[in-house]
């Protein structure tokens, strides 16, 4: 059975008996006429290809409360984009697709660049960057909705349940985060990654890192505001979320791995904590998993976890913590105890629910990421003012103030006109 346990200094709603998503859908339906609600989808050329989109897209259609769903597509030749069209076309008149790599959006990135305004290397913080300057642009959206594009088991309950904490009239959020739990079905292999044998437990770089990581700073470095608000969170790398419009406006973007606890820091400052809330969105999750890249620091969850590192020693930075080299080892050795004694839970808790467990393996992503903490803390020491947020659209209006509205008119010409490279 669910529990109604309210931890940590965000508000927790729970999923206490499964209300019918159908009763959920009937009031955003209400509410949408007042409060205008747009999801953001962002994806790779390759996710078209994949069962979950099919899914995902039959699912979405059947949604009656959005006002647009706006895509933003990464790796995409021109024909790509003609089959990202076709793909969501069943989606009707609400949706746009966001051309990333096509002339029209490249050019717009070139001219903030020239102004001073870099748009950072492509990937994920990039997409959703850009498909939020978008939503804000055409003012649609008194609401955003995010999640990914790959989850195999996807229901539309998913952005009903981001939704519904911030439309409700009454409601003080600004900000709503989902949390679940990460499984795989084992349904076809020894792997327990849809291949067959018994399932097995995932997330690991939020339960074998970032957690016992938070943890171990707050004894390492002293316990603060931030690292209290961060611990509230019980998925907090999840990718999927909503905020206000205003909120969206005014985030600055992180453009490395670092993107999910970067948005979190930056809603930490931008609102206090009594109108941030986590939603529990799913029954369960699954979506394609990364490989641990152990003998590989620039790719994987290896380049990962150093880069959600980075982000959260820049957030302590800011706020007056003194990081140091010794600093970094203290907390290396800290993080290293703190994980391994969550091991016993961990396997405990899979053992109860049927799940595989890996105990070897699980040790030997702690000793990555163990090295990890240390690498990123040189790496920010050489450039503590390294900055991997990309500016916000309330910036890029004040410098440019037709280009959020050439942004829209750019967007509309690729999903209205014949496209061709120039």
């Amino acid at each position: 059975m669910p529990d109604f346990f309210q931890n940590g200094v965000v508000a927790t709603l729970h999923d206490l008996g499964r209300r019918p998503t159908e009763e959920l859908e009937q009031d955003l339906k209400g509410w949408s006429a007042t409060c205008p609600m747009t999801l953001v989808l962002p994806c790779l050329v390759d996710d078209l290809d994949a069962p979950a989109m099919a899914r995902m897209v039959e699912q979405l259609a059947a949604v009656p409360y959005l006002d647009e769903v706006v895509v933003g597509l990464d790796r995409a030749d021109v024909d790509g984009f003609a089959r990202a069209r076709r793909t969501f076309d069943r989606l009707g008149s609400h949706h746009r697709i966001l051309w990333n790599d096509g002339p029209r959006l490249t050019a717009i990135r070139d001219e903030l660049s020239a102004h001073g305004l870099p748009t950072g290397p492509p990937g994920k913080g990039r997409n959703v960057w850009s498909c939020l300057g978008y939503s804000t642009a055409t003012g649609r959206g008194g609401l955003v909705a995010l999640h990914d594009a790959d989850v195999r088991d996807y229901d539309r309950s998913l952005p009903a349940r981001l939704l519904h904490p911030l439309a409700r009239p009454t409601s003080r959020f600004g900000f709503a985060k989902g949390y679940y739990h990460r499984a795989s079905r084992g349904d076809g292999g020894a792997g327990g990654d849809g291949s067959g044998g018994p399932p097995r437990m995932f997330g690991r770089v939020t339960r074998l890192f970032v957690t016992p990581l938070v943890r171990a700073m707050s004894t390492t470095f002293g316990p603060t505001g931030y690292l209290d608000y961060l611990d509230s969170f019980r998925y907090p790398l999840a990718g999927e979320c909503a905020m206000t419009a205003d909120v969206a406006a005014n985030l600055r973007i992180p453009s490395d791995w670092g993107l999910e606890l970067g948005v979190l820091a930056e809603v930490h400052r931008h609102l206090p904590t009594s109108r941030i809330c986590q939603v529990d969105v799913a029954d369960g999750y699954d979506h394609k998993h990364r490989d641990l890249s152990a003998d590989d620091p620039d790719h994987g969850l290896h380049r990962m976890s150093a880069d959600i590192a980075k982000a959260i020693y820049r957030r302590l930075a800011i706020g007056g913590t003194v990081l140091t080299a010794e600093g970094f080892r203290s907390l290396e050795a800290a993080y290293d105890r703190t994980a391994l004694d969550l091991l016993d839970r961990y396997e405990a808790d899979a053992a109860f629910n049927g799940l595989a467990y890996d105990r070897h393996g699980e040790e030997a992503a702690i000793e990555v990421f163990a090295r990890s903490i240390v690498r990123a803390g040189d790496e920010f020491l050489e450039d503590p003012l390294e900055s991997a947020f990309l500016p916000n659209w309330t910036r890029i209006r004040s410098e440019l103030p037709d280009l959020p509205d050439r942004l829209v008119e750019a967007v509309a010409a690729d999903n209205d006109g014949t496209v061709r490279w120039r």
